[in-house]
């Protein structure tokens, strides 16, 4: 098993090329004008170019009207749109009809009734990421920093396909993948010495602890299957 991990919030092409090499599956690009990590259509589009081909590329939209989706999917060329917001499920229908591309629902989670709010994405949302809940008073639904309770998931039916985020860094990684056994991980703030701005050097302890507790993973199983 290899943990995809998605990179977002982007904003330097080294931090993009630097994802990559160490194996960043996903690159995500914030269009978000109250987010420290915003970024403009056209600078995204420069900089994904450089990377196009070694991981997917990723809009991340909280809300935006078609307008705003135009300039960005003509820009960006993404690979995925990452609705952040509060679109219905027919907006979510509406926005994989006109551009034709898989949209990633996300999903903010601070206690097991959150969960239910899949339901009626089921079938329309092509991949789900669960993040925590902001803070009171915060103006960004993600990015924050903070994590929730990961045992919620385990309510979760099994073939939900989604990506944990939230809280996440190189401490807590292990952790997190042994409680939920997630396929997938996204990560912004936990890769940043300041708001906006991803440290190189926490990249790479990030992409290590990954890289541990998939080996303990892989581990796990064969330990399973030979006393089996």
């Amino acid at each position: 098993m290899k943990t995809d991990v998605k990179i977002c919030g982007l904003r330097t092409a080294e931090a993009a090329e630097r994802a990559v090499a160490l194996g960043a599956s996903h690159t995500g690009f914030i269009f978000f004008p109250k987010s420290p990590r915003n970024i403009e259509p056209d600078d995204a589009g420069r900089i994904a170019e450089r990377i196009r081909g070694r991981a997917k590329t990723v809009a991340v939209t909280v809300d935006a009207d078609n307008d705003e989706l135009d300039e960005i999917v003509s820009a960006l060329k993404p690979d995925i749109l990452q609705l952040h917001g509060s679109e219905s499920p027919d907006r979510v229908l509406s926005i994989k009809a006109v551009y034709g591309l898989p949209v990633m629902k996300v999903l903010s989670i601070r206690e097991a009734s959150d969960l239910d709010r899949i339901e009626p994405y089921l079938g329309i949302a092509d991949r789900f990421l669960f993040d925590a809940k902001p803070p009171a008073g915060s103006d960004l639904p993600g990015g924050n920093g903070v994590s929730f309770d990961w045992r919620l998931l385990d309510a979760l039916d099994g073939g939900v396909d989604y990506m944990l985020s939230g809280g996440l860094n190189a401490n807590n990684i292990g952790e997190a993948l042994a409680l939920t056994g997630a396929r997938a991980v996204d990560i912004s703030s936990g890769v940043e010495s300041a708001p906006g701005v991803k440290d190189l050097k926490l990249m790479e302890a990030f992409f290590d602890a990954v890289r541990r507790a998939d080996d303990e993973r892989r581990e796990q199983g064969a330990r399973r299957e030979r006393g089996a």
